[in-house]
């Protein structure tokens, strides 16, 4: 199994403190961080991100805002931390959240499913490529990439209604 991706969407300030990476940490370095967030604040995508991303962009992980917002872009927090909180922690800030929003909304997924090719996307090294191309033809696209799709286009609309800034965790 490869790496999983979940997102959280908090407030731009927690508890007075305005500093994403202090945040980052105040949140993930507890154990229990997910308990303490509602539902409706967290999104897990688990191996699809960058099924997802590849999907958005065509590269399996670069791209030009908006799209590659949704996924991989953001400023990474845990260069050199990662160790300390287990995972990688990407902030995306409200005024990046809101146009990446728009861009899922205004991208249903059937317009970027035809970039669903099994063989390009195992060659440019998309996780779990591979193994989706032993199931039937259509499968993780129509069952795991699409729901993941419609619900990170929630998520994401959720997020900028609220001004919020969303924090992705690869773990």
């Amino acid at each position: 199994m490869g790496l999983a991706m979940s997102y959280l969407r908090l407030p731009q300030s927690l508890e007075g403190e305005p500093d994403p990476g202090r945040i980052a940490r105040l949140v993930f370095g507890a154990a229990d961080w997910r308990r303490r967030h509602s539902a409706t604040q967290l999104l897990d995508v688990g191996g699809a991100w960058q099924g997802l991303h590849y999907l958005l962009t065509g590269d399996p992980w670069d791209g030009r805002p908006p799209e590659a917002d949704a996924v991989c872009g953001g400023r990474l927090l845990t260069e050199d931390g990662a160790a300390e909180l287990g995972m990688d922690v990407i902030y995306l800030a409200p005024e990046r959240v809101k146009p990446a929003a728009d861009h899922l909304v205004s991208t249903p997924f059937d317009s970027i499913a035809g970039r669903y090719d099994l063989a390009r996307m195992a060659s440019a090294g998309v996780q779990d490529a591979a193994e989706w191309a032993r199931r039937p033809p259509l499968e993780a696209r129509d069952r795991m990439l699409r729901p993941a799709y419609d619900a990170l286009t929630g998520f994401f609309v959720a997020a900028a209604g609220d001004g919020q800034a969303v924090y992705k965790l690869m773990s």
